[in-house]
């Protein structure tokens, strides 16, 4: 067997073991995501956050990412996915290239920081959002002051509480100690550490170990695509940095591109990065790996990407979770309806009511990889019983006179059984013909085959 037929046989393997239930990489299935942002938040250790771009299915380009999705965990296996958190729609300088995000918690706030082409430019700017959750979803406070062409950010909170912020493309890299509201840059801190990294192209990451500072980066071996993952250290934030060679090298079903954190968790730590291995090659649409992460004195050991993962044999499950009060803020509607907080024991900030004509809904939007099946589960309450109608995508999932919901004893989580996600946008409509119901949550649980 010659190499490039034996390439390709392991290859064939390793795409039909990562679409096995029983696998762990791809990390998240029901989604093209890329570009992850790793987190561990002070205020609750044991949960573990993404922050990712979204890669539409079936395009042939990354001029189409329009959004971003958080994700979360406590185990590694189970994953929530908040749906879209910020959109090209909802900032109101950029027009397109929603490329790869971060996030930070500061002065009691959390801030997605991510990056777009800017309209009457087409400049890539770094964006900064804001919300009061961590899941989001977040709003435009506008673009960070001194930085320009500032696409892939990477934003450091030093334990002096001393916010950094890194980013650069094409070759070139920059850092900055930024000011304390995190809007504009000390310009007299700003250096370039293009030279000090070895095969440097894009997508820098910071973070620190037994005292160095390690930066990580997508590199271009001889300016060759595809990206590996390369590191440098130093003594300080901002350099100089010391190139230590590539942590992640090729591997079957990479991506043309590879952008990652790396991230401590529960006394592991563990590289984030992404592939192709859901899309079968397909470079522009992408999925989450990740695999644990060793170092050896100051280096970081090879990492090999495999099916297990994180699992150890556990595979993983996700759902998606939209609470109903951020349908609007998250690609869906509220029309007629709602939001209201006096009705306690809901999750989130509050709940959706005011259904008082049949016409008044609250939608959300639900986004897929490929077309799949799901099942649909609802938290609402009612005084009585009550006829709804549930729209998913053009489907009724009852006829005219709508389907039957008993009243319940407060807030309950009703099933509602199976539903078909077309791939790409679903909207979900729940209008009630009764007037006291009142929504608190949609919960999607895809069935991955």
């Amino acid at each position: 067997m010659n190499k490039n037929l034996f390439n390709y046989c392991i290859l064939i393997i390793l795409l039909c073991f990562a679409n096995n239930s029983y696998s762990q990489n791809p990390l998240i299935s029901h989604i093209f995501a890329a570009d992850p942002s790793a987190h561990v938040w002070k205020s609750d250790t044991t949960t573990l956050w993404l922050y990712t771009s979204h890669d539409v299915p079936g395009t042939n380009h990354h001029a189409t990412m329009f959004d971003y999705h958080v994700f979360s965990t406590k185990d590694l296996i189970n994953w929530t996915d908040y749906g879209r958190v910020l959109s090209v729609d909802d900032v109101k300088w950029g027009v397109s290239y929603a490329w790869a995000p971060d996030a930070v918690y500061r002065n009691g706030k959390y801030y997605l920081v991510f990056c777009m082409f800017e309209k009457g430019t087409g400049n890539f700017r770094t964006g900064l959002a804001v919300s009061d959750v961590p899941q989001g979803p977040f709003k435009d406070i506008g673009f960070i002051k001194g930085i320009e062409l500032g696409q892939d950010p990477c934003l450091y909170v030093d334990e002096n509480n001393t916010p950094y912020i890194y980013w650069g493309a094409g070759g070139h890299c920059y850092a900055a100690q930024l000011k304390d509201d995190l809007k504009s840059i000390i310009n007299k801190t700003k250096v370039e550490l293009s030279n000090q990294l070895n095969e440097f192209f894009e997508g820098p990451w910071l973070h620190k170990y037994n005292n160095k500072y390690y930066l990580s980066y997508p590199g271009l071996p001889d300016n060759k695509w595809p990206e590996e993952m390369y590191y440098a250290i130093s003594d300080k934030p901002l350099g100089p940095f010391k190139s230590m060679g590539k942590y992640i090298s090729l591997f079957n079903g990479c991506s043309g591109t590879n952008h990652g954190s790396i991230v401590k968790y529960k006394n592991d730590w563990i590289a984030f990065y992404h592939s192709t291995w859901l899309s079968n090659g397909k470079s522009e649409v992408r999925n989450l790996m990740a695999n644990y992460l060793f170092y050896k004195n100051d280096s970081i050991k090879p990492i090999i990407p495999d099916t297990l993962g994180l699992s150890k044999g556990n595979p993983t499950k996700s759902i998606i979770f939209l609470e109903a009060e951020n349908a609007q803020a998250s690609g869906g509607k509220l029309v007629g309806t709602k939001v209201e907080s006096s009705f306690k024991g809901y999750s989130g900030k509050g709940y959706v009511s005011g259904f008082d004509y049949r016409p008044d809904y609250v939608e959300v939007l639900v986004q897929v990889a490929k077309d799949m099946e799901a099942n649909l589960k609802i938290r609402l309450s009612a005084n009585d019983d009550f006829y709804a109608d549930i729209l998913v995508g053009v489907t009724m999932l009852a006829g005219w006179e709508g389907l039957k919901i008993n009243k319940t004893n407060g807030w309950q989580e009703i099933d509602f059984g199976k539903i078909k996600l077309k791939e790409g946008d679903t909207k979900i409509r729940f209008t009630s013909h009764n007037y006291n119901a009142k929504i608190d949550y949609f919960k999607i649980e895809p069935i991955i085959k």
